[in-house]
């Protein structure tokens, strides 16, 4: 079909509306104020946590939204009809705010996702308004820079030595796990990359925490290991990972001639936020010459912390690490670091060439090209943000947030203590406490009964849009679950959670009884 004329106009000035720098600025401000006086209202504790809506609702919604659009300019104008650009821009900001899930809330306490700081996004929104991406150093040089000055900072702050580490960000902490445990099958089964695991005499295997976020599950079976090998270690009274049993199974493996491709330790585990004992750990694997994997997403940031370091210590001694920025230290997600004590390792995790992108001219600059370190190849700038907030403001905010979040887990924990008619179920080390709503009708009930009833109060709180909580299984039964990952969270807020619990247990009890 030929293109006419007008039809060519038409689409040169639609493009040239939806680049337009004046179009840009005009909805930039009405973004600002808009999201402006959002904060203010929910941080407020004005509103719903959750805006709940129905699955099947909130896509047919979705769905209409695409079939309302702004009217294009005149074909004689010279600038798009800004008014009406605006006005449906407008619209749409709004609903994505009174749609979703209001994370900057205090009654969020919900899964570990913070409430993130709010100026990083302006930050990372540079980057993604003028789409500055890495894989060579070229196409991102202050992208680029950013990343290695804040990988050194980090790693230091783990207690990495200086000059003799190496690291990289990537996105999210599933794709970092990935990255660091794909280093160790390379390093540790050294033919892997070109042969496969065919060739090996015993599938290897993979020992970890017995509770392991998924994430390490499925890099197993990514990785060609099998989740059917991995095996889980034994944990101690406090559900960290045990570092005589480990010893025990690494010894049998090590009789039965079968190869162990790494250990994955929890620094902390995301059930109960258990922190393993990570000086020993070391110490067991070393023996048995074994590459150890640290997951601290979560718990890596303690680091930061001068009254709460010791919970990381010895994380420095791990062969790799993962730290979430996009969780303790409360950036937007996702970005995520992936650490490796020897740099010599940093080059194992790919074993390949790409003539197109790595210019062999200049051979120095494969030290600066992410793509030679990560899984992606186009990577968007994801550390613009940690980068803006740690040069205002300086590391001290990372450890502020650290001691007050996990101030309030222990607190809520002592309320939890006080009330006859809640179970805390553990010591929390950090923000993420886990227990159950047990009144007094409830005493003789069985386990799977309580956790049930549970369940059955976080669905009504949740979906009220009172607060937003979690659940997870322990001990074989459901139980309730919050991580105090907003700083703005206040005690009173979590005096307030428990009796909305009440309130919704009571009603419930009052529903099943009729």
């Amino acid at each position: 079909m030929t293109t006419t004329t007008d039809q060519f106009d038409a689409a040169r000035r639609r493009i040239r509306d939806a680049y337009s720098p004046e179009l840009f600025g005009t909805l930039a401000r009405r973004w600002a104020e808009t999201l402006q006086n959002h904060f203010r209202k929910v941080e407020s504790g004005s509103g719903p946590v959750l805006n709940w809506t129905p699955p099947a609702d909130c896509v047919a919604d979705a769905h209409a939204s695409l079939d309302q659009r702004a009217p294009e300019g005149r074909p004689d104008a010279a600038t798009p009809v800004i008014d009406e650009i605006e006005r449906r821009f407008g619209q749409l900001v709004e609903t994505i705010l009174s749609r979703g899930n209001n994370l900057h809330h205090p009654r969020y306490i919900g899964h570990q996702v913070p409430a993130s700081i709010p100026v990083a996004a302006l930050f990372d929104a540079v980057g993604s308004a003028t789409n500055q991406v890495m894989a060579i150093y070229e196409m991102g040089p202050w992208a680029t820079s950013v990343e290695r000055a804040l990988i050194e900072r980090v790693g230091e702050t783990l207690g990495l030595t200086p000059g003799e580490f190496a690291g990289l960000i990537t996105h999210g902490g599933s794709l970092a796990n990935l990255t660091g445990l794909l280093t160790a099958r390379n390093v540790m089964l050294r033919a892997s990359w070109e042969r496969g695991l065919a060739e090996t005499d015993r599938p290897p295997v993979l020992l970890v925490h017995a509770d392991v976020h998924y994430g390490i599950t499925r890099a197993a079976g990514a990785l060609g290991i099998g989740t059917r090998n991995v095996h889980k270690v034994s944990l101690d009274h406090r559900r960290r990972l045990d570092p005589q049993a480990l010893d025990r199974q690494l010894q049998e493996f090590r009789d039965a001639g079968t190869p162990v491709m790494a250990v994955a330790a929890c620094a902390c585990a995301t059930p109960i936020g258990a922190f393993d004992p990570l000086p020993e750990i070391a110490a067991v694997c070393r023996q048995h010459n074994v590459w150890l994997h640290v997951d601290a997403a979560h718990g890596g940031a303690a680091a930061f912390s001068d009254r709460h370091r010791h919970l990381v210590a010895g994380i420095e001694q791990a062969d790799s690490i993962v730290v979430d920025a996009h969780k303790m230290l409360f950036m937007p997600a996702l970005c995520a670091f992936v650490f490796y004590r020897n740099r010599e390792n940093r080059f194992q995790t790919f074993q390949q060439d790409a003539p197109y992108l790595f210019d062999p001219s200049a051979p120095g600059m494969a030290e600066y090209d992410s793509g030679m370190l990560t899984v992606e190849c186009t990577k968007r700038a994801a550390a613009f943000g940690l980068w803006g907030i740690w040069s205002l403001f300086g590391p001290q905010l990372f450890a502020d947030l650290v001691d007050s979040t996990f101030d309030l887990g222990r607190k809520f924990y002592g309320m939890l203590q006080e009330s006859p008619d809640f179970e805390p179920l553990h010591e929390p080390q950090c923000n993420i406490v886990t227990f159950r709503y047990r009144p007094e009708a409830m005493r003789d009930a069985d386990l799977k009964s309580v956790g049930e009833f549970n369940q059955r109060i976080r669905r009504r709180i949740i979906e009220s849009g009172s607060f937003y909580l979690v659940q997870t299984n322990l001990n074989g039964a459901a139980a309730l679950r919050v991580t105090i990952i907003n700083p703005l969270t206040t005690a009173e807020d979590l005096r307030a959670l428990l009796e909305e619990i009440r309130t919704v247990g009571r009603d419930l009890s009052l529903v099943n009884s009729q």
